[in-house]
């Protein structure tokens, strides 16, 4: 009986925009509201959504088989 061999996934573009995997395996994401209109939102709210958030690791998991990682 011959051994199949397993199919590559393919990336999620989409995903691969919005969402990094770090060394250490954890899954960060930019916050809302930072890639489009800015303008419309005060510069304190930007500022304090600069920072990158981490994701759950139920979600994280998902995320990372779309990524092929």
């Amino acid at each position: 009986m011959k051994k199949q061999k397993k199919i590559k996934l393919k990336t999620h573009k989409g995903l691969s925009k919005r969402f990094k995997v770090t060394a250490t395996g954890k899954v960060t994401r930019n916050a809302k509201r930072m890639r489009k209109y800015g303008y419309t939102h005060s510069k304190s709210s930007k500022n304090t959504d600069k920072k990158s958030l981490q994701l759950a690791k139920p979600e994280a998991k998902k995320i990372k088989k779309l990524l092929g990682k």
